[in-house]
């Protein structure tokens, strides 16, 4: 193979490819990108067999072929070389070649034979939809948090997708919160409901946000992959299993209802919080009657904070802890400038929700004292 390339594409596509590429020191292979230039185009993929990507850029080809360059080393050196135009790159048998105006280096490569294949979904058997990859990725990011960092039970490690009365619904819990973002479609779409494992979120987050437009999503039994119009082609495994029935959990009215400015809480929430104890344990005092909103932490190593906010509150007086943690993770996905706070009690769950805003739901549960 030998090609010669504009270096701002190869740095680009080679960084989103070394990113995908397996730590997997039983399966060296994995920590490799496969390079294949052919049609004067040169087809770059990475995989470490959860996900799968394949990105196409037009090359310069003066000898077709295949490689397999160790993913670190190749993305290390390309991005750090002196500002040049173009890159030549050629093999020998065992070798690549990287030559630039002013340097030439030796890579060694690994046997393409041993790179595995990446799943290519095709129409039979598969769902196929197109949704805008902003709209994709917002999903994805206004819930993800809330998935559960162990596998134990891999429906939880995992974002819950299906579609709902137009919309894309996107949830995930961990059991001790749950968010739910619902994306409407400006046309109705209809796919089987599918969990994508967390581990995979920050990676498709990362690709399909530097998507600008539709992207084409098929669906089968056992993948997600992803297209746009540039050749770009990314794969996740999807997990087999069935995500809670988490509809009858939501409460349907609350007891108390605090009211009061996105921004006042955030502020709040960064000065209180410096005084939590290990367990990050926030409390909320609400007293109605008295139109007060008091958050308190206390920490026996650093001292105590109490701050009272500006709200409207309604129902019955409450004092009750939470994690300030998960309370803080929802609020960058709420778009309206006011927020509500729904108690329900003791020991049963907080729901927040924008004023206006139908389209995203968080419900946390509080800690014991």
């Amino acid at each position: 193979m030998k090609i010669e390339c504009v270096k701002d594409k190869l740095v680009d596509v080679i960084n989103r490819a070394e990113k995908i590429t397996g730590k997997n020191s039983t399966l060296p292979i994995l920590s490799g990108i496969f390079l294949e230039a052919k049609n004067n185009e040169l087809i770059v993929k990475s995989t470490n067999l959860d996900l799968g990507l394949e990105i196409k850029i037009s090359v310069k080809i003066e000898q077709p072929g295949i490689v397999v360059v160790p993913g670190s080393i190749l993305n290390s050196f390309i991005t750090n070389l002196p500002q040049t135009k173009n890159i030549v790159l050629e093999t020998t048998e065992e070798t690549i070649k990287v030559v630039t105006p002013h340097i030439s280096t030796v890579i060694k490569t690994l046997n393409p034979d041993d790179f595995p294949t990446i799943p290519v979904l095709t129409q039979q058997d598969s769902k196929i939809f197109s949704i805008h990859s902003n709209d994709f990725v917002y999903g994805l990011k206004s819930v993800w948090y809330s998935s559960a960092v162990s596998s134990i039970k891999p429906e939880l490690s995992s974002v819950y997708i299906h579609s709902e009365n137009g919309s894309l619904v996107f949830t995930a819990t961990d059991s001790f919160r749950l968010a739910e973002k619902k994306i409407h479609l400006k046309k109705t779409i209809e796919i089987p409901t599918l969990l994508i494992p967390i581990r995979n979120i920050p990676e498709i987050i990362r690709i399909l946000e530097q998507i600008k437009g539709e992207i084409k999503i098929i669906v089968n039994k056992n993948q997600i992959a992803f297209e746009d119009a540039n050749g770009l082609y990314l794969t996740s495994r999807i997990i087999d299993g069935t995500f809670p029935d988490y509809k009858q959990i939501i409460p349907k009215e609350a007891k108390t209802t605090v009211t009061l400015l996105k921004q006042d809480f955030i502020s709040s929430l960064k000065t209180t919080t410096i005084f939590s104890d290990k367990f990050n344990k926030l409390s909320f005092s609400i007293y109605p009657g008295k139109k007060k909103f008091i958050i308190t932490a206390q920490n026996p190593d650093v001292g105590e904070s109490s701050n009272t906010l500006e709200a409207v509150c309604e129902g019955e007086d409450l004092n009750i802890n939470f994690n300030h943690k998960y309370i803080s993770d929802s609020l960058s996905s709420i778009d309206a400038d006011s927020i509500s706070l729904e108690f329900n009690g003791l020991s049963r769950p907080l729901v927040i929700r924008g004023i206006n805003d139908h389209s995203f739901l968080y419900l946390v549960m509080p800690i014991n004292k």
